[in-house]
């Protein structure tokens, strides 16, 4: 089964990391997406820009309307995802709980619906 995994966290924790902090943090993304490699699992993922280079777009009365940064303001935000593989729902909340923004921030599963 298909799913993806929203990975949110708080940017202002980001904006407070030191560089060492910030390498080991991308070393532990990379050793996860090996661990995902070695399990054979078919996957992808992004990181992505911060939510200040957001644009959020509604049509209204046929009209697209535009607005700077994202719909709400929360202090969890976006900041990549994973679609991936799992068996169920058990092992991928096994795999998301392996994804080192879910120390700090929360990983949400969603299953991807198939269409056929």
């Amino acid at each position: 089964m298909k799913y993806i995994m929203l990975i949110y966290g708080d940017p202002a924790h980001d904006t407070k990391m030191t560089p060492e902090e910030l390498q080991e943090e991308m070393a532990q993304y990379n050793a996860f997406g090996a661990m995902l490699r070695n399990r054979g699992t078919a996957y992808t993922g992004e990181a992505l820009m911060p939510v200040n280079t957001a644009t959020t777009v509604r049509v209204r009365d046929g009209k697209a309307l535009t607005t700077d940064g994202p719909f709400a303001e929360t202090h969890e935000v976006l900041g990549g995802f994973y679609m991936l593989d799992a068996n169920d729902l058990d092992d991928a909340i096994a795999i998301a709980s392996q994804i080192p923004g879910a120390a700090r921030g929360s990983i949400e599963i969603r299953p991807v619906v198939v269409f056929e």
